[in-house]
């Protein structure tokens, strides 16, 4: 049965659908290791975290983003002393982030096929295109979604664009995700609604954003299996708006 007062749900991937962010945090650990035996320094996350940053315009977001951003700051930090052979492992590190398994979180599965009943469903996520590509065809959930968007960036333009594609008003929308910075705060400002699921690890980009925990078309759940009963009274609170 479809439910009314929201037409579309829109679900974020990397940390929400299925693990990522614990792949690129212990990356970040090794690349420090590497560069430890060069340099004595404590910030040496926060000097990749500038590099990485200041390159999102360049590079867009993902694992070859970040694996050049890695070997700038690998070279800036060590004052070019870094040897070819550690440049080398840092490729590596890169090469094995390409190639982890997509694993669903927790209680995943049954939720969006839940959600999927009461609503259409779409998939909006960003990252290079062919890493995303990938995990998309590898999590065995791909058929349950209207579509699926691979964005360079989820802003409010981005998503602007795709209510006009959907054919769908902001506030008969939903967004589900772990970002504050990509997939709630847009979204709200919009005029759209959001579930926010931390994950225990967020990348400091994603947290970039400011939100009013207490705004009142945003709902915070912990778990996966909360989503059909939280979209569910959503959907109530959206068409008495609407009545």
């Amino acid at each position: 049965m479809r439910m009314t007062g929201i037409r579309m749900v829109g679900f974020d991937a990397d940390d929400t659908l299925w693990r990522s962010e614990d792949y690129f945090h212990a990356a970040q650990e090794e690349f420090e290791r590497i560069v430890a035996g060069y340099v004595d320094l404590d910030d040496v996350g926060d000097r990749l975290y500038a590099i990485e940053k200041a390159n999102i315009a360049l590079f867009g977001y993902g694992v070859k983003g970040m694996a050049l951003s890695m070997v700038e700051a690998a070279v800036e930090i060590t004052d070019a002393r870094i040897s070819a052979r550690d440049l080398h492992r840092i490729v590596g590190i890169a090469k094995e982030l390409l190639q982890h398994p997509v694993e669903l979180l927790p209680g995943v599965r049954e939720a969006v096929e839940a959600v999927a009943a009461d609503f259409e469903i779409v998939l909006i996520t960003k990252g290079d295109l062919f890493h995303q590509e990938k995990k998309v065809r590898d999590c065995g959930l791909a058929g349950l979604f209207r579509r699926i968007e691979i964005v360079s960036e989820k802003d409010m333009p981005t998503y602007r664009r795709l209510f006009e594609e959907f054919d769908c008003d902001a506030g008969e929308f939903v967004m589900v995700g772990n970002s504050l910075r990509s997939d709630i705060e847009p979204v709200l400002a919009l005029g759209g609604w959001g579930v926010h699921v931390p994950y225990h690890l967020t990348w400091a980009h994603e947290t970039e954003a400011v939100v009013d925990q207490a705004a009142p078309r945003l709902r915070v759940v912990s778990a996966a299996s909360e989503w059909p009963a939280t979209l569910r009274a959503i959907a109530g609170s959206a068409a008495g708006l609407a009545a």
